[in-house]
């Protein structure tokens, strides 16, 4: 018999009922807007623009991601394909042994959230121009070589497999198993698990797939397709079991033409770790590496975030709080969108005027038919309040008073918030071409870092700023020019009036840039009058000569004059640093801005960075607000004695100190019970421990102890430790 330092140790097993079970109903997102939220006149075409954003970023998103990992499917499809023709000719024995199983490696990074994307588009990317028999499996469903079996085989031939049980309850279950998915499946009947079983079905479909009077798809030309097994997280795996279906598949590879796909998240070294080299040696592996996913987010940040195609905007805390996610915590992109699409429905769903955060053309439209409750919503927000403020006081009084007037104020201010995000991008991607190459990268080497100097203070105000702006005075000539052509790029693909004029400007500065000779008559001329001093130093002097003659020298330096290349660098510049100050202003200040803005990260980080600890603590003490019984709602801030029986073994234990007596917490809690039955408090059994009351407390304490709020000691042994300390 095992040892355990746990309470109680429990083994319960709940058999499945295969009875049909009412499903619950659960509120839709069209029920989220309509109840319970501010602005409810306008809830059903907020729900609308929210339905068609979220779906415009699952879409793009998605689009995205599939051309991010193109280049590494691809070559993990012309592996497999490299593969398969190599075993129809004769010189497979040449290209590697017999016994070898190809096998490619894919080094997907820590993003472990993204795997499940990237594995599902290479099975369909598989099944659609290589191989039909496509199978992924995953550690949590492998804990055993017969689960792995299972799992493969049912997977490849799509029918109920029973694999072979170490004993008659293993055999019971899987036999149990095997019942339940025949009574739903009817058609297929159950197979033992075994490779000589899959190698019988093998040949069988090919057969099928190879008859003569049969017209093959252009899919399906290999006569014999390779059967691709793929695992998900091969880090997770039992190193046993993965070693055992190794040398297994080898036993086979001459009647059937496996192939190994590893999902590694950490090393290369992870398969020299896991596997002998007696194993190893069996594979012929071959290294897969996609893109890191730092360079994902940025990719990201760039097309999805950092535009003005999507009206719905983050000010910079929300943004900190989501790349702080990413960064500290899961490196997931997948999850980094879902927090972007959680603060777009907290967005509309909490604020009435996100009826306005939409097209321009729609936002005007809806502007104009504003009821005289959203406009008071405007004359409300903060920024329009500044607004109010600058104007002349007959023009203040429109403002507060005529709707009409106000809502043809509304129209023009949209208009212009949506020109300064047609501007604010194309400057913000300027600035980084200029600045992101620079030494030590004052302003940030990726463009996220300096979106978000520029949400949080104007950037032109910022010492960084200065530093990067002296460093580029000292750029070269050539250096110079192939950054302002990229800036050219940017503001080419700008769709609006102003960076139009700006590019007029910058190509002219180019071309004048071309033009230059290299002032080489104006250095000449500087070095005749640096030279001349340097020369009457030579002769021979007295003191006041000497003295004359470095003032000379001094004098010179400083009134040296600029080439012609010096003064068109600064010219340009200037233009550069004109162009920043007009339009990489603070989105704050922008009037409206709330319209767009979701400013909440507080909520961001309480939705996406949960603190279980605090949860579960405040579920024990306040049973009432999650369960909603009415019996359990008290006023003082105590606990009900009705309350679940860990609620009062919980509440008993914060009165207790950093040692707990579990027989003191015995008879507190029976006591408590008891009251709790109705029983008199003057009889004789009240408070007594029967053997239904001593279940429940040692149940109570046991889920404490897994829950972490107590373990036990070994300094008395009828005592557990206490682990936290205070409560909710």
């Amino acid at each position: 018999m095992s040892t355990t330092s746990s309470v109680s140790t429990g083994c319960f097993v709940f058999k499945p009922d295969i009875k049909k079970k009412k499903k619950k109903s659960f509120p839709s997102l069209d029920d989220y807007f309509t109840h319970g939220c501010e602005g409810a006149e306008t809830s059903d075409i907020r729900f609308r623009l929210f339905h068609d954003l979220w779906n415009k970023i699952k879409t793009d998103t998605e689009h995205l991601q599939d051309e991010l990992n193109r280049q590494i499917l691809d070559s993990l499809l012309d592996f497999t394909r490299k593969c398969s023709s190599t075993r129809q000719h004769d010189d497979w024995a040449s290209q590697m042994r017999a016994s070898e199983i190809p096998t490619a490696a894919l080094m997907l990074g820590v993003n472990v959230p993204d795997h499940d994307m990237t594995f599902q588009s290479l099975s369909e990317l598989l099944q659609q121009s290589v191989t039909p028999h496509v199978a992924s499996v995953q550690a949590k469903e492998c804990a055993a070589l017969k689960h792995l079996m299972k799992r493969v085989l049912e997977r490849l031939m799509h029918t109920v497999v029973v694999a072979a049980a170490a004993d008659d309850d293993d055999d019971d279950e899987e036999k149990e198993e095997a019942t339940l998915k025949q009574s739903v499946t009817p058609v297929h009947k159950s197979v033992h698990c075994s490779l000589s079983v899959l190698c019988e079905w093998y040949n069988t479909q090919t057969k099928k797939s190879n008859t003569p009077g049969k017209k093959r798809s252009s899919q399906s030309k290999d006569q014999h397709p390779p059967v691709v097994i793929i695992f998900k997280d091969l880090e997770a795996f039992n190193q046993k079991v993965l070693q055992d279906f190794i040398l297994i598949c080898s036993r086979y590879i001459e009647h059937l033409p496996l192939m190994f796909i590893f999902g590694i998240a950490t090393s290369p070294s992870t398969i020299q770790h896991m596997l002998p080299h007696s194993v190893s040696s069996l594979l012929c592996i071959e290294l897969f590496q996609s893109l890191s996913c730092t360079q994902h987010l940025a990719t990201v940040m760039d097309k999805l975030i950092l535009t003005s195609k999507f009206p719905f905007k983050l000010t910079g805390k929300v943004m900190q709080v989501l790349i702080s996610l990413f960064l500290y915590h899961d490196f997931s992109v997948r999850n980094f969108i879902k927090g972007v699409q959680m603060a777009l429905l907290e967005h509309f769903h909490s604020q009435p005027l996100s009826v306005l955060c939409c097209k321009k053309k729609e936002a005007l439209r809806n502007a104009a038919h504003l009821s005289h409750e959203g406009l008071e919503r405007i004359r409300q927000l903060p920024s329009f309040t500044r607004y109010v403020d600058k104007q002349e006081s007959q023009e203040q009084v429109g403002l507060l008073k005529d709707d009409a007037h106000l809502q043809e104020v509304c129209q023009k201010l949209i208009k212009d918030l949506h020109k300064y995000h047609k501007n604010y991008y194309p400057t913000l991607r300027c600035l980084h071409v200029l600045t992101s190459s620079l030494p030590r990268y004052p302003l940030g080497k990726q463009i996220r870092e300096l979106h978000l100097i520029c949400l949080e203070k104007n950037v032109w105000e910022t010492e960084d700023y200065q530093s990067a702006m002296k460093l580029l005075k000292m750029l070269a000539k050539d250096e110079l020019i192939a950054l302002l052509q990229r800036c050219a790029e940017i503001l080419r693909s700008a769709n609006s009036k102003k960076m139009k004029s700006a590019l007029v400007q910058l190509e002219d500065m180019l071309s004048k840039f071309k033009q230059l000779d290299g002032g080489s008559e104006v250095v000449q001329c500087d070095e005749e009058s640096l030279t001349s001093p340097v020369k009457n130093l030579q002769k021979k002097t007295d003191l006041y000569q000497l003295q004359k003659a470095l003032l000379e020298m001094t004098e010179s330096r400083r009134t040296k004059k600029r080439s012609p290349f010096e003064n068109l660098r600064s010219e340009a510049l200037e233009f550069i640093d004109n162009l920043v100050k007009s339009h990489l202003y603070l989105p704050e200040s922008q009037t409206l801005n709330e319209v767009c803005y979701y400013s909440s990260s507080s909520s961001v980080r309480c939705h996406l960075n949960a603190t279980p600890r605090t949860s579960i603590q405040a579920a024990l003490s306040s049973p009432y607000y999650y369960l909603l019984n009415e019996s359990l709602k008290t006023d003082d801030g105590s606990i009900s004695n009705a309350a679940p029986d860990i609620c009062i073994a919980y509440k008993l234990h914060l009165e207790c100190g950093r040692l707990i007596n579990l027989y003191d917490w015995m008879q507190a809690f029976s006591t408590v019970v008891s009251a709790a039955e109705g029983n008199d408090p003057n009889s004789d059994n009240f408070g007594k421990v029967d053997d239904v009351k001593h279940a429940r407390f040692i149940r109570a304490v046991s889920e404490l102890e897994f829950l972490g709020f107590i373990k036990s000691t070994k300094q008395k042994t009828d005592h557990v430790a206490r682990l936290t300390w205070g409560g909710c």
